[in-house]
């Protein structure tokens, strides 16, 4: 009963506490990602006030924050669209990974962190922050404006090659031999075919299977066809991420609308159970030796992603102003940043207090970046 009691206590007083902490930082416009980590970092190990009868639970809750976080991505696209977004921005794909995944990967073999390190600190300086990009275009008013098609196009190209990253990350992090690792790449790249085939081909026929004029039977359909496909993704150890991105895209029309409106905010808790668990699982003391490089990485990839921006923006044929918002507003990292981090900390434990600082950094620098990359630009002039 003592522990029963002291879990629901310590339970409460985190939602709670992640409920006003989101709530302040979007009175102020910030996004709520970096208060959650440092609430993790004061309340983790070497912290403040360390958390003790709600770990496990928290732990459990964070794999359910990355599943969501990828359903829910999953859900905002359609097959037709991954593959229109392929076939007219991959040369901009290929810039973005090049320009912003081989500085991560150079900084991690400078710091001595090896090969898996180095291909999981690639991935935390590749991918931008969907969520915190897409809430500032629409905080901006740019949802409409001519570069936004182009910034989009380089997010879904980032979210679609996430099916094949990490399953090759978690192969690599599980250490299993080449034999095994080529098995899995090949288990994840063939099951990405099927479902976009599936849900190109076949797609109305899966959402009209999952339908339902009951919210509340659309809501278990739909989650526990997440989870259960995410579980027997993860004993493939394709990642149990992409299993639910799948499930997303398999999922179209009618059927994808209402199921983001029933599960933004089963999304919203959890990913911020999963950003807290991120920062209880960094010890404060281990993020100032890695800070200066942080903040230089920092500095270099933000540049990096401003010319992403310029050249996807030029290839749409935008003007000079449309091309450098593109490009601010692409500087965000956060959630995938994190999650990248969080399957490599166990055998790296370095990249974490490093993958907070660099988040922590660029998630404050994006939406400033966005809204201001192009008036300093052009007042420079």
């Amino acid at each position: 009963m003592h522990d029963t009691t002291a879990l629901l206590i310590e339970l409460g007083a985190i939602i709670l506490g992640l409920g006003l902490i989101g709530r302040g930082a979007e009175r102020v416009g910030l996004s709520p990602v970096p208060l959650y980590l440092l609430a993790g970092l004061a309340f983790g190990k070497g912290g403040v006030l360390p958390l003790e009868a709600s770990e496990d639970f928290i732990a459990v809750g964070a794999e359910i924050g990355v599943i969501l976080l990828l359903l829910l991505l999953g859900l905002e696209y359609s097959a037709g669209e991954l593959v229109s977004s392929l076939r007219t921005q991959y040369p901009a794909g290929a810039v973005d990974f090049v320009l912003n995944a081989l500085p991560g990967a150079a900084a991690a073999l400078l710091l001595g962190w090896g090969p898996v390190a180095a291909v999981a600190l690639a991935g935390v300086t590749w991918i931008s922050s969907s969520g915190v990009i897409a809430k500032v275009l629409a905080d901006l008013g740019r949802l409409g404006n001519r570069e936004t098609p182009a910034v989009l196009g380089i997010l879904v190209i980032e979210d679609l090659s996430m099916a094949v990253y990490l399953p090759l990350l978690t192969t690599l992090v599980a250490g299993v031999g080449l034999l095994a690792g080529g098995a899995t790449l090949m288990i994840a790249l063939g099951t990405v075919t099927v479902v976009l085939y599936l849900a190109l081909r076949h797609g109305r026929h899966i959402s009209r299977a999952v339908s339902s004029d009951n919210p509340e039977m659309l809501l278990l359909v739909v989650l526990g066809l997440a989870l259960l496909v995410a579980g027997v993704a993860q004993r493939l150890q394709v990642s149990a991420a992409v299993g639910a991105f799948l499930v997303g895209i398999a999922l179209s029309g009618e059927v994808a609308e209402d199921a983001r409106k029933l599960l933004s905010p089963l999304r919203d808790l959890f990913a911020a159970v999963f950003f807290l668990f991120f920062g209880l699982s960094t010890v404060p003391s281990a993020i100032p030796p890695v800070l200066l490089p942080a903040l230089l990485l920092a500095a270099v990839t933000a540049l990096t992603k401003i010319y992403t921006g310029w050249y996807a923006a030029g290839r749409a044929h935008v003007g000079p102003r449309g091309r450098l918002r593109a490009g601010g507003a692409l500087v965000a990292r956060g959630e995938f940043s994190v999650v990248i981090a969080g399957l490599t900390v166990a055998t790296e434990p370095r990249i974490g207090p490093f993958a907070a600082a660099y988040v922590l950094i660029l998630v404050i620098v994006g939406p400033f970046a966005a809204r201001w990359t192009q008036p300093a630009f052009h007042s420079l002039r």
